[in-house]
């Protein structure tokens, strides 16, 4: 059973700019509230029992809003680095906290409760990957190649005929804790290291070892980059007749 989520909440979120100018990008307001509430409900409902919030960009105003009543127990984990390294950094900054099953999430994504209880109810052998197919690869995906059920490829400069599948940004882990460390410090400690995505993770472990394909469920799953992504995200759940579609 996976009871804790670390989200990855550090970057300031440049495409959502002049938004983020002053807020840090997960504080951003979709459907009348900021996408960490939406995250933290939803993890709640699926089961996740605490979450760690990976901060960088404007860590005091995440600090505050974590410090309100929240549906589950959570904390902001400052990373230092935040600002000269990618994602890896923050996975870095919470490497103390992998010895149980965890999740990580990226901070800025909206996605339906069923979606992640399914995912995190879904049999890995112990690293698994959340992933959806796709016919044809977006601007900035995140690209999958498959060998059955297991990845065998991770990362953006795949070749789009060899990928087809695109990464969630959700990577679960029931067991491998060990190896997962070892690979991320390897990573990080080689040249230009700080500045690989929390994907090459998972890239290294797939090639060397397996890593589960977790197909995601029906639903809305929707990462909040640019201001359109926030019109599609309304557009979703207006036909999705469910509550909460305002500004």
């Amino acid at each position: 059973m996976i009871e804790h989520a670390i989200l990855l909440a550090a970057g300031q979120g440049t495409r959502l700019l002049p938004i983020t100018s002053t807020l840090p990008k997960c504080l951003v307001e979709v459907g009348g509230r900021s996408i960490l509430n939406h995250q933290l409900h939803a993890l709640a409902q699926a089961g996740v029992k605490r979450v760690t919030v990976m901060t960088g960009y404007r860590h005091a105003q995440v600090a505050a809003a974590l410090a309100e009543p929240t549906p589950l127990l959570a904390e902001a984990r400052f990373n230092p680095f935040w600002a000269v390294a990618s994602s890896i950094g923050s996975v870095w900054a919470a490497r103390d906290l992998m010895d149980a099953p965890f999740c990580i999430l990226n901070g800025d994504t909206l996605f339906d409760a069923e979606i992640l209880t399914r995912a995190l109810a879904t049999p890995i052998a112990s690293i698994g990957l959340v992933v959806e197919r796709i016919e044809a690869a977006d601007y900035d995906d995140m690209l999958v190649t498959l060998d059955g059920a297991q990845i065998s490829a991770v990362g953006k400069d795949l070749p789009e005929n060899t990928a087809t599948h695109r990464s969630l940004g959700c990577v679960i882990a029931t067991g491998g804790h060990a190896e997962y460390r070892q690979v991320m410090e390897e990573i990080i400690a080689e040249r230009n290291g700080v500045g690989a995505y929390h994907h090459a993770i998972v890239d290294r472990l797939a090639r060397r070892w397996l890593v589960s394909a977790v197909e995601r469920a029906p639903g809305i799953w929707q990462e909040i980059d640019r201001p359109e992504d926030i019109v599609s995200w309304r557009e979703q759940h207006a036909r999705s007749g469910a509550p909460g579609t305002g500004a």
